[in-house]
Formats: structure tokens, C-alpha cells, sequence
């Protein structure tokens, strides 16, 4: 199965995006299409062995669109950027042929229009003739546009927003064109010898003024995408052969020792070599705060060099920076669809079709009861005009480009549309403790043996213990092996290495079977605890009495005795409290998940503010944790960043990966924080709260123009108060319907967290 994305180009409304949608799932081998409107792209999941994207792009083109492979945003073709700026020109053009020849017409139709003749306005210029010669170059070439894709439309036996438009303004059109030609015909059947070439023009200029408009707003959705484009640098000062030479990005290569200078932009990924700085991340993850940066440690491409001069080997280069995987991700995340969605979808499945009959309608009911052709005609193309679905499939789509957007500002990764819909209605929130709740760097703070320090028996048993712990990848077997290096230590080898998730490893060293792990381990194992006791107290005792300070207990065994523990204490993230009382106060439940035993777990609650446990959790027990607090009714999103919480998120109705975790969790989460501060979830929520609000407040506005306006151009005001709709006002509110849902969703960009503290 693979999953590509295509630029599509030729739609016009909803009503083309659904058109697509079923002309790419007819293709043998499409296992899923979703099209999105708002984007103009479509994302589609086929298998190789049956069909290529050649195949579905001829069934896009046959559908009477087009349809290209989807640019690296970080490399955008000039061919495409001249293509979309050659649109936008020739639209322009057109407004402005349109605007001009308009108003030419509408002024001379003004006579007619108030019924009352105007000394200053030439008789010539209402003058049939000579309204046709200057309306059918806006027919012909402005216009051109709708009628091509009705026709597209007629032939695929389909209805859009093209028909609506072409049958309006050609209705008014050729109505005229018969007055002009044929009038005395048309006054011995006794119809009004009266022409509608100014609604012809005026409706086809104002809609293609609202697309201009409309694409202008729509180009400040992708404003995020373009801010992080701007980001890369355009160079990199990078040392070969001992010369410091400046290269262009795209021949840097993995392993080229790069120089950075005070000021400069990172140009790529890399890990310091040489000298330390002073870096503001913020633009790749929202933190203010500059980070120092020494040798080993990583740096990331795009950010800024704020004090030192350091030099860095490259690790990650082009498409797989973390720069560029953002820009992937929000651009996927921008063409996803959110199920809010389907609803205005259904609706444009039906939607034209039912305008059309509606208008035909009007007609007969308008000539037969009232005998009036020009109400009829007025009324009928009112209809048509005004019900354009356009704001309807902009509505969704729109918004969530401009809040996934927001969100990738603010360090805050969304896989897609449909997880920042749910991140709304979230009540629960699961947190992992070691590395989410804390800095997830342990340091053994106690160390307790059996026999004391006499002998050596102390350093004797640090170097079995660090010995069978440096095989392993736990954290807390990363801090027992850092504190051993500190005590200088000299470690062994081991035979038989073997580690028990959730439990605790084990191996010969010189001979000996050592076993380290927790307490309820090693009893499982035959090993006893309880009469254990040091110089000063039982081993128990002191357990309890560390664990009643946070700090986690591991106990160490050789040979089948139980020989001393370790005190191992993980520091909070200084930001974790504020975050879980943030967290509360948006009306959240927040929960800890943890192996730490219950006491420890407790200690850390107490400290954080979190009032539900679970402690003692194995990591294969954490994802039905989750089913558990989903079944009690509970919608849940995991916050976690360890290998160990991936099939957690990936349970959960939200993931959460810390950004500062491993490359696994963050493939099985749905958001990603990508500074590691809780208060990422906090922005998260806030933002997801905004969007669905503004997403709901785009289909009011989307609903209100159609269910209001198509009532009102059928004329049902006129028998109450005499008033009909004009066609040219049918045609400006069809027209700024799409604008306003667009202007809108761009309100979104001003989107600020909100302090909950």
C-alpha cells in the first residue's frame, strides 16, 4: 500500500472535490481518496501491483481536472510558483475587463432598472445592440471558465457550481440576445421588451471578484508552511580538506563538519564536535528560552547561533531534517480531512442538483401565477446564483490549514485534521511519568548495602550491578552505570544478559548470578527481602523511606541473597506542575501511569498535583490501562515519549509523543510536542477548542447564505413586502459568502494561548 499526495487545479466548489473523490476511487487498485477543496489536493492510498499515479491522473484528467504529484514544499518547482502567479494575473485581468465593462452597462441600464429616464446618461449607452457587443467578450472570455466546466460537468452527467452559474447568467444572456434580435416577436406574445445583459456581466465579474479575493485570503492559510520554508538557511560554511568553504544547502552531505558562527542560522541537523553556544530553538519549537549546546550534543537545522562558535557534524540533511519532517507533516496534516467535514460534504453531494430543480420551479410557479416572464426570469436566476456551494467546502478546510498551521508556531506537530477535531472533546488526560512528568535523566541519589562500606563491599557490589546494567537501555540502568563511571569503577563483562520488561535484568559476572530489579522481582524469584537488614536498618525500611520522598528503589541480588539497593531520584520538569494545573483548570481530568511502585508514584502525584494513579504498570499493561479509563466512558489522550508508552498512544483516542522522545512514539502519536513543555497539551487543546469554534462558526455562515438566501431570490418576500432579489445582489452574496468563510478562518492566525495557570 502507498500513500501519495496530488496538487489538483480546475475546481470550483465542493461539488468538484466529490467528483474527484469518485473518479479516483473507480480506479482498480485505490484502496481510499480523500479530496480536499479548501488545499487543492488530494491524498490517496492505492496498491502498486494494480495501479500508479500516471493511472489516476488520467482519471482526473478524464473527470475534466488536473492533477500533478504534489512538490516538496522545501523545494517548490518554479514552474508550479509561475504557474499559480500566471492564475492569479489572468484572474486579476479579468476582474478588472469585467469591473470596467460593468459599470459601462450598468449605467446605461439604469433608465430601466428605476423606471424613470435620466437627462446625463446617453440614450446609447442602454441601447440593446450596443449592451451585446460589450457583454459578450464577459461571456466569451471573462466567463469562459463556467461554461467550460458545465459542459465537463453535462458530459460526466454531473451539476456544480459552474452550472449554476453558466444557467443563470446564460438564461440572462440569451433572454436578452432573443429581445435584441427579435423584438417585435417577443411584443406581439406580450412580453416586456426589456434586456439583462448588466446581470449577465455583474454576476459573472462579482463571482470571479470573490475567487480573486477568496484565493488572495486563501494564500495567507498556507502562511505557516511559507514562515517555515523561510527559515532554512541558504548556505553552510562547511570544513573539507582543512578550508572553510560556503556551499549551497543541497550539497551538504551526512558527516560534513560544518562551521557556525554568533548570529548565523544552523544550516542542518548535527551533533556539536567542537565548542559550545548559546541556540534559540524557538522557531522550530516555540520555547523562548535559548538552550546551551556542548559537545555531543545535537543541534537542529534552522535555528539560531546566539553566542559561541562551534562546529558540528552533520546527521541529517535535505528531506530528512527536522525542519523538513515538520513541513511534511503539516502539509499532510493541511490536506487531511476532519470529520466535521462530511457533513458539508453530503450536503454538496445533493446540493446543486435540488438548486436546479428549485429554480425551474420558481419558474413555472412565477410565469403561471403571475404571468410575468421578467419575474420569472429574475426569480429563476436568483435562485441559481445564490446557492453556489463554495463556502460550504471552504469551511472546514480553511480553518484547519490555519490551525494546524498555528500549531506548528507553537512547537505543537498534528498528524491530521481528524486529531485536532477529537483534541476538543478530550475529558482525560494520561501522563507518563519518567521523561514526561520528569527530565527523564535519573541520578542515583542512595546507595545501601548489606555489609556497608568495610572491605570494599560497597564498590564490589556497584561494579556487578553497573556491569549487567550497562546492557541495558532503561533509564535507570543509564543513571546506576553514570554513577558508577563517577565513583571510577571499573566494569566487567557479563555472560547470559537477559531483561524482564517491567521487572528488572540479570547475568553472570565473574561468575556470579546477578540479578537487579524491584523488590516483588526478586521474591518472585525465590530471593528474600524481608529480614535483609544493613548496619542501620532493614533494607524494607529504607525502601519505604526513600520511596516516601519520590525517588524509585532498585534492589540488587547475587548468588540468590539480597546484597543492597540503589535510590534513584528522576527531577520534575520545572514547568510540570503549572501544566497539570492548567490542565485542571480546562475542566480535565489528569491522570499519572507509571512502574514506579504505588509509594513512589504517590510522592510525585503529591508534588505535581495529580489525585488518580496507576502505579506499578508494566509497559505491556499501559495500553489497556487506557481501555480501562475509555470503558468507564472517558475520552483519553496519552502523553508519553518512551518506546514502552507507543502502544499506549497508539490506544489511546489522542496520542501525545514528547518531542524529545523516541522516533517510535512519535510514529504512534497524533500530536507531537516538539520542545518536550507540558504546556504544549494545554496550547493543544486551546487551539483545537478555537478551530472546532471556528469551524462551526464558518458553517453557520456557509448554511445561513443558502438556507436564507435560495428562499428569498425565489421571491418568497414579495408577496408580504413587494421586494424581490436582484440577480447582481444574488450574485455579491454568493460570491462574498466564500470570502467571509475564509476571512474567518484567517481570525484563527491572531490564536494565542490563553494563561490557565
Amino acid at each position: 500500500m502507498k500513500t501519495e499526495q496530488l496538487r489538483l487545479s480546475g475546481m470550483s466548489c465542493a461539488a468538484c472535490a466529490s467528483a474527484i473523490e469518485q473518479a479516483i476511487q473507480a480506479v482498480p487498485g485505490v484502496e481510499s481518496c480523500s479530496v480536499n477543496f479548501g488545499v487543492e489536493q488530494a491524498t490517496i492510498s492505492y496498491h502498486e501491483r494494480t495501479t500508479d499515479l500516471q493511472a489516476i491522473q488520467q482519471a482526473v484528467a478524464d473527470a475534466g481536472y488536473r492533477a500533478s504529484p504534489l512538490a516538496d514544499p522545501t523545494e517548490e518547482d518554479d514552474a508550479e510558483k509561475a504557474s499559480r502567479l500566471a492564475e492569479a494575473r489572468d484572474l486579476r485581468n479579468k476582474v478588472w475587463v469585467g469591473g470596467v465593462i460593468s459599470s459601462v452597462i450598468v449605467l446605461g441600464s439604469l433608465p430601466m432598472m428605476l423606471g424613470l429616464p435620466i437627462p446625463f446618461i446617453p440614450t446609447w449607452l442602454h441601447n440593446p445592440w450596443f449592451q451585446l457587443v460589450l457583454s459578450t467578450p464577459v461571456l466569451v472570455w471573462c466567463g469562459r471558465s463556467f461554461f467550460v466546466g458545465a459542459w465537463k460537468s453535462l458530459k460526466r452527467h454531473a451539476a456544480d457550481m459552474n452550472t449554476l452559474v453558466a444557467l443563470g447568467t446564460g438564461t440572462a444572456y440569451l433572454y436578452s440576445l432573443a429581445i435584441t434580435l427579435f423584438p417585435n416577436l417577443l411584443l406581439d406574445q406580450g412580453l416586456p421588451v426589456e434586456v439583462y445583459y448588466e446581470a449577465a456581466v455583474v454576476i459573472i465579474t462579482l463571482i470571479l471578484l470573490g475567487r480573486l479575493l477568496e484565493n488572495r485570503a486563501r494564500g495567507q492559510t498556507s502562511e505557516a508552511i511559507r514562515k517555515l520554508m523561510g527559515l532554512q538557511a541558504k548556505t553552510a560554511r562547511v570544513i573539507r580538506h582543512g578550508q572553510e568553504v560556503d556551499l549551497p544547502l543541497g550539497e551538504v552531505v551526512v558527516g560534513d563538519r560544518i562551521l557556525v558562527r554568533p548570529g548565523e542560522k544552523i544550516p542542518v541537523d548535527g551533533e556539536v564536535v567542537e565548542g559550545n553556544s548559546s541556540i534559540d530553538e524557538s522557531m522550530v519549537t516555540g520555547e523562548s528560552i535559548p538552550v546551551d549546546k556542548r559537545v555531543g550534543d545535537e543541534v537542529i537545522g534552522a535555528t539560531i547561533n546566539r553566542t559561541g562558535r562551534f562546529i558540528f557534524r552533520a546527521t541529517r540533511v535535505g528531506k530528512d531534517t527536522v525542519l523538513a519532517q515538520i513541513v511534511k507533516l503539516v502539509q499532510q496534516a493541511q490536506g487531511s480531512k476532519a470529520p466535521i467535514q462530511k457533513l458539508a460534504d453530503q450536503v454538496t453531494g445533493w446540493f446543486v442538483p435540488v438548486v436546479i430543480a428549485i429554480a425551474l420551479v420558481t419558474f413555472v410557479l412565477w410565469f403561471n401565477f403571475m404571468g410575468n416572464v421578467t419575474l420569472a426570469l429574475i426569480t429563476t436566476v436568483g435562485v441559481l446564483i445564490i446557492a453556489c456551494p463554495c463556502a460550504l467546502g471552504l469551511a472546514t478546510p480553511t480553518s484547519v490549514m490555519v490551525g494546524t498551521g498555528k500549531g506548528a508556531e507553537n512547537g505543537i506537530l498534528i498528524q491530521g485534521a481528524e486529531s485536532l477535531e477529537l483534541a476538543h472533546k478530550l475529558n482525560t488526560i494520561v501522563l507518563d511519568k519518567t521523561g514526561t512528568l520528569t527530565l527523564g535523566k535519573p541520578t542515583v541519589t542512595d546507595y545501601q548495602t548489606v555489609g556497608g562500606t568495610s572491605n570494599g563491599n560497597e564498590l564490589r557490589l556497584l561494579r556487578l550491578a553497573a556491569t549487567v546494567e550497562r546492557y541495558s537501555e532503561h533509564p535507570l540502568a543509564e543513571a546506576l552505570v553514570r554513577y558508577a563511571q563517577e565513583q571510577e569503577v571499573t566494569l566487567g563483562d557479563v555472560e547470559e544478559f537477559e531483561a524482564i520488561a517491567g521487572s528488572g535484568v540479570q547475568g553472570q559476572v565473574s561468575g556470579q548470578q546477578v540479578q537487579i530489579g524491584t523488590r516483588r522481582w526478586l521474591e518472585e524469584q525465590g530471593i528474600s527481602t524481608a529480614r535483609v537488614t544493613s548496619t542501620q536498618r532493614s533494607l524494607i525500611e529504607q525502601q519505604h523511606a526513600w520511596e516516601s520522598q519520590g525517588k524509585t528503589v532498585i534492589w540488587v541480588a547475587a548468588d540468590g541473597r539480597a546484597e543492597g539497593i540503589f535510590g534513584i531520584a528522576d527531577k520534575l520538569k520545572a514547568s510540570s506542575p503549572a501544566a497539570v494545573r492548567a490542565l485542571r483548570n480546562l475542566d480535565l481530568e489528569v491522570v499519572m501511569l507509571t512502574g514506579d511502585n504505588q509509594q513512589t508514584a504517590n510522592a510525585i502525584a503529591r508534588e505535581v498535583g495529580i489525585q488518580r494513579v496507576f502505579a506499578e504498570v508494566r509497559p505491556d499493561q499501559k495500553a489497556s490501562t487506557i481501555q480501562r479509563l475509555q470503558a468507564e466512558g472517558k475520552i483519553v489522550a496519552m502523553v508519553g515519549d518512551g518506546i514502552n508508552d507507543a502502544p499506549a498512544l497508539a490506544q489511546a483516542d489522542v496520542g501525545i509523543a514528547i518531542g524529545t522522545g523516541t522516533d517510535v512514539a512519535i510514529a504512534a502519536s497524533d500530536i507531537t510536542l516538539v520542545s518536550g513543555d507540558l504546556h504544549g497539551i494545554v496550547t493543544a487543546i486551546q487551539l483545537s477548542r478555537a478551530t472546532i469554534r471556528n469551524i462551526r462558526q464558518n458553517l453557520f455562515f456557509a448554511f445561513i447564505y443558502n438556507t436564507a438566501g435560495i428562499p428569498i431570490a425565489a421571491g418568497i418576500l414579495y408577496p408580504f413586502f413587494g421586494l424581490l432579489l436582484n440577480p447582481i445582489v444574488a450574485g455579491a452574496a454568493m460570491a462574498f459568502s466564500s470570502v467571509s468563510v475564509v476571512t474567518n478562518a484567517l481570525r484563527l492566525r491572531n490564536f494565542q494561548p490563553q494563561e490557565t495557570r
